[in-house]
């Protein structure tokens, strides 16, 4: 031991004692349990011999240095490691003494933990090739002398570049349990060190009742270090398709953009295609520009092509600024509807919007903390015809103070007063005011009497009863009702002074709020909680919509309830519900998640409402989820099923196979929707990636064992 530990010490502050004479970029370290050196200058190390040199560290039997030719005569079992990457295992090896050139027999080289290839004999060239003979490669677990891999490539030669990252084979098969399935001359492959490497990806085969069978085989071409492009043809016997993505980073920001060109049989005389892009930069000072647009030839191309199941485009650009007192958002949006029952120039299709708040802390005898805010909006169409053209445009200005405040008795108290100033413009509709605007002055306080106790067991409950009044004056202008349609009654908007979702409609007159709030936390981690509330006014509003809850002097009951444990089970509910017991509007989401398990479900009740566009009742059922059998197998599925209608919305079935060499996934999508541009339709894909390469990534954690 005494001498292993003399002759590191050595060898740590001198290169190799034979050339201590020049200069080496760095020192040589050898530990041994006996070193020799003979009368003709050989250095002979033998027995747990392990040896550091500018980062490569070698384990052996013995190793030989012979001054004559600087070379290093190695034997096994050796195990060379770069100390990055590269790990190679061989039983004999003859190298210079830069470990930069030389051959080594019955090698077996494992690249990123992941890529193994085995040679009959390597051999090291300049220290940056590796050149294997009669090779085989995988990255699949090996059981056993005569285990056979799931799939692997053999080849006469193959060639490592370490410093381009890249494989190439000369004479290679391509083998599924050593049965050869495929020859090719020459291949490149990426090595599962590269992040970016050109070259072609796994396909996939995407099957549909519309398109029949085809193949996706998308190409992958790096442009520089911050950019990107694939390409992706995709062929069938209905369709010629190319695929397009293109990405770019840059120093404070990114975009991406996708799209596809087609030529098929279900519009034969038309090119269809799509584009969509996105792309958010940081403009410093915490400003930030993002923009996405979203474009297609046809109504039904999206869904066919599965490339989208949005049936209204949108494309903005906003500029926005967030800091801890102020908030702005500048933004521009065009929609494009694809719904059969709707007219672009008859949407609300170009909408500039305009919102600016800051927030300043009173320091007074008021206290508490003063708003102030800006807004601009519009709402253009493109006809010109009276009504159905309507355009309208509003700016208003705001002033709201709050403060809030707590009693020695517990009761709390919080106080604010407004007032808002509103001006609309409309054109194109001679049934009301060409320009009108209103004045809204509003106050407020808001009680709450919070109990709090703990329960056997460790277990603490909360119980908040809560109750507000508040008043808003005021008339609404002369305007028409476009952008609040759509309301309704939940936990979010229950203490609001207008429930109405945009300015151009507010609640107006005496108004006040009743609710309790309950909440128990048990010991072992689980939760429930309810929360009940009702709205009662002095004076009923026509534009609330019936299902919305509100369209009574008194509102409908809410009632939310949620639940929680340990093992991953959540469920969340709100419902509406009326004087006589109905139901205005019911959904509920749960989920169970645990490693094996991620469960799903939601349920959603709307009735008929005609001022809401909904001429039936809607109920539904929504299921998504998967099961992971074991380590390597994984069932999902999805469905949506209308309970009003007696029928399946969406079904969808997936399988999927992961091991530490391959990922396999198998899918089937029916959408039984029907309608003018969309027929019910059927879609199977298939993929398969081969792991171990840099397009396939690792799958470490669900590789194999082999049986002792």
């Amino acid at each position: 031991m005494l001498r292993r530990l003399t002759f590191a010490l050595c060898l740590a502050l001198t290169p190799l004692a034979l050339h201590a004479q020049e200069a080496e970029p760095d020192p040589a370290l050898l530990v041994a349990d006996t070193v020799v050196v003979t009368p003709d200058e050989r250095l002979i190390a033998e027995g747990n011999v392990e040896a550091l040199y500018d980062g490569t560290r070698i384990w052996a039997r013995r190793i030989t240095y012979v001054s004559e030719t600087d070379s290093l005569i190695i034997e096994g079992p050796i195990r060379i490691d770069d100390g990055e990457s590269v790990v190679i295992l061989a039983d004999a090896a003859e190298l210079d003494s830069d470990l930069e050139n030389g051959l080594l027999g019955g090698a077996r080289m494992v690249l990123d933990q992941q890529l193994q290839l085995a040679a009959v004999q390597l051999a090291r060239v300049e220290g940056r090739y590796t050149q294997l003979s009669k090779v085989t490669v995988t990255s699949c677990q090996i059981c056993g002398p005569k285990g056979v891999p799931l799939w692997s490539i053999r080849a006469r030669r193959a060639i490592h570049d370490e410093e381009a990252q890249q494989l190439y084979f000369d004479g290679a098969t391509f083998r599924v349990l050593d049965v050869p399935v495929m020859y090719i001359p020459r291949l490149r492959l990426p090595d599962p060190t590269l992040e970016r490497a050109r070259g072609f990806l796994f396909p996939s085969i995407r099957t549909t009742t519309e398109l029949g069978s085809g193949i996706k085989l998308p190409y992958f071409i790096p442009l520089g270090d911050h950019a990107d492009l694939t390409v992706t043809p995709y062929l069938s016997q209905e369709t010629r398709t190319l695929e397009l993505r293109y990405r770019q980073a840059f120093v404070n920001g990114d975009i991406e953009l996708n799209g596809a060109l087609t030529r098929d049989t279900v519009l034969p005389d038309e090119t269809r295609a799509y584009l969509f892009g996105e792309g958010v930069f940081d403009l410093g000072n915490r400003y930030d520009l993002s923009f996405n647009f979203e474009v297609t030839s046809d109504e039904s191309y999206l869904s066919e092509y599965d490339y989208s199941g949005k049936d209204r485009l949108d494309s903005e650009v906003s500029l926005s600024r967030t800091t801890r007192n102020t908030n702005l958002l500048a933004e521009l949006v065009h929609y494009n509807t694809l719904r059969d029952n709707e007219l672009n120039s008859t949407q609300p299709t170009i909408i500039p919007d305009l919102r600016y708040e800051r927030r300043y802390q009173m320091t007074n005898g008021l206290g508490g903390e003063l708003r102030l805010g800006l807004l601009g909006h519009s709402h253009i169409r493109y006809s010109e015809s009276d009504v159905r053209g309507r355009d309208v445009s509003r700016a208003g200005a705001g002033a709201t103070w709050l403060n809030q405040w707590t009693f020695g008795t517990g009761l709390q108290m919080a106080a604010q007063a407004g007032l808002a100033l509103d001006q609309f413009s409309t054109g194109d509709d001679t049934t009301v005011t060409d320009v009108d605007n209103s004045v809204t002055p509003s106050a407020a306080l808001t009680f709450r009497y919070p109990f709090l106790r703990s329960a056997g067991g460790g277990a603490r409950q909360l119980l908040e009863p809560v109750a507000q009044i508040g008043w808003v004056g005021g008339r609404d202008a002369d305007v028409a009702n476009d952008e609040s349609t759509r309301q309704e009654l939940d936990e979010g908007n229950l203490l609001s002074l207008s429930r109405f979702p945009a300015e151009d409609r507010r609640e107006r007159g005496l108004a006040s709020v009743l609710g309790l709030r309950f909440l128990h936390k048990a010991a072992s981690g689980w939760e429930a909680g309810l929360a009940v509330g009702r709205v009662y006014r002095s004076t009923r509003n026509d534009d609330f919509t019936a299902t919305s809850g509100l369209d009574n002097a008194a509102s409908d009951w809410l009632f939310a309830t949620h639940f929680r444990n340990t093992d991953g089970l959540y469920i969340q509910s709100r419902t509406l519900w009326d004087e006589q017991g109905e139901v205005s509007k019911s959904a509920a989401r749960g989920a169970w998640s645990n490693d094996r398990i991620d469960l799903g479900a939601s349920f959603i009740l709307l009735p008929a409402d005609t001022d809401e566009d909904r001429d039936e009742k809607v109920a539904e059922w929504t299921f998504d989820g998967s099961y992971r059998f074991n380590r390597h197998w994984t069932v999902s599925g999805d469905a949506q099923y209308d309970i009003a209608d007696n029928r399946a919305v969406e079904a969808g079935l997936g399988l999927a196979y992961r091991n530490e060499c391959i990922e396999a996934a198998f899918t089937a999508d029916r959408t039984f929707a029907d309608s003018s541009n969309l027929d019910p339709f059927t879609t199977y894909g298939l993929t398969v990636t081969l792991k171990g390469f840099s397009t396939g990534g690792d799958a470490g954690s669900y590789s194999r064992t082999c049986k002792q």
